[in-house]
């Protein structure tokens, strides 16, 4: 199994990838091609004395800053990491793709270089989000600004697809994001979506308010991307304020220091269960490959957890799953909505 890392679109430059993709090889035995400028990464490889033979170099002499317009580097920067990693999967040299560089342009480059898979009409970001329970997929969290309820549609069986691979359950339960239980809530979209699920074959458990996303409802929670990346956002925000206030708490009173000890533990296991870095990335599902979008600011062990999952992926053979699921949505007469 090969994985394509673009080791130079990060934040924090090729370091935490390097050392995430050393990582994965000796623990998820993976062989990894460090996609970047040759130079830089060789330099960085003798900085870190990486000599795994299961890791290899492809020189791509450009890199797409994060705040560099993704269509423009599909006009001027065919030569960046991001975009060559993307063509070794289109190639077949390598089996899947993990990008912690700008997410339009791992869009865009997915987009041009692989294609859509067959019925798809827009893909989807699905990000892992800790619950109660142990995990959910939300999707789409970035990728459509605007859909239809057809995309809706087409995101729940996506993602059904991916949490019956991530999860290793047979019928995941499908939520739809919405501001209410009922099924008269929400927009225009959102209630013809739910008459669209309900009528299918998925085990549709109806709308999912916002504050039920964390309870472990649903196994997967569907949104447009707006919604769902605004979503995203404010959990982040959220989780990282507990955090701090929890560590102000501690240190600034003498019954905190003094429990500490006896409480580490426990924090350091919520600690956990709320990183990111746990999850590794987000799958863009619905192109023909597996491209795995991470946080701008990933560290070692994201990186690691990244090429995990996209591993899993290609192994459980997710993409061909999907394209199976939404051809025989096609084939299925329309659903007759009512006015």
């Amino acid at each position: 199994m090969k994985i394509a890392l673009d080791a130079v679109g990060g934040d924090h430059g090729p370091a935490p990838c390097i050392e995430g993709a050393l990582q994965a090889a000796k623990e998820v035995d993976v062989e990894v091609i460090l996609v970047g400028d040759e130079t830089i990464l060789k330099r960085e490889c003798d900085r870190l004395s990486c000599l795994d033979s299961r890791l290899s170099i492809r020189h791509a002499p450009q890199v797409v800053g994060m705040h560099e317009s993704p269509a423009a580097m599909a006009r001027k920067k065919r030569d960046s990491s991001i975009w060559i990693a993307t063509e070794l999967v289109k190639n077949g040299e390598a089996d899947a793709l993990v990008s912690p560089g700008n997410t339009g342009a791992s869009m865009v480059a997915s987009f041009f270089v692989l294609g859509l898979t067959k019925g798809v009409e827009r893909p989807a970001i699905a990000t892992s989000l800790p619950t109660v329970t142990g995990e959910a997929i939300m999707l789409d969290v970035g990728a459509n600004v605007d859909c239809s309820a057809k995309d809706l549609e087409q995101f729940a069986l996506m993602g059904n697809e991916y949490g019956k691979h991530l999860f290793g359950k047979p019928n995941p339960r499908v939520g739809l994001l919405s501001i209410g239980e009922e099924d008269s809530k929400g927009n225009e979209v959102t209630k013809e979506a739910f008459k669209l699920l309900k009528a299918g074959s998925l085990n549709f458990v109806g709308n999912v308010e916002g504050r039920d996303v964390y309870s472990g409802t649903a196994d997967v929670v569907v949104c447009d991307g707006f919604i769902g990346n605004v979503a995203l956002k404010i959990s982040e925000g959220v989780a990282e304020m507990i955090k701090k206030l929890l560590l102000s708490e501690i240190s600034d009173s003498f019954l905190g220091r003094l429990a500490y000890p006896l409480i580490a533990g426990p924090l350091l296991n919520l600690k956990r269960k709320i990183d990111y870095a746990e999850f590794g990335g987000a799958p863009l599902l619905g192109v023909n490959g597996i491209t795995m979008i991470c946080h701008g600011r990933s560290s070692a062990k994201a990186i690691k957890n990244a090429i995990r999952r996209a591993k899993g992926m290609a192994e459980g053979r997710v993409r061909e799953r999907i394209q199976r699921n939404i051809e025989e949505s096609l084939s299925r007469p329309p659903v007759e909505l009512e006015t």
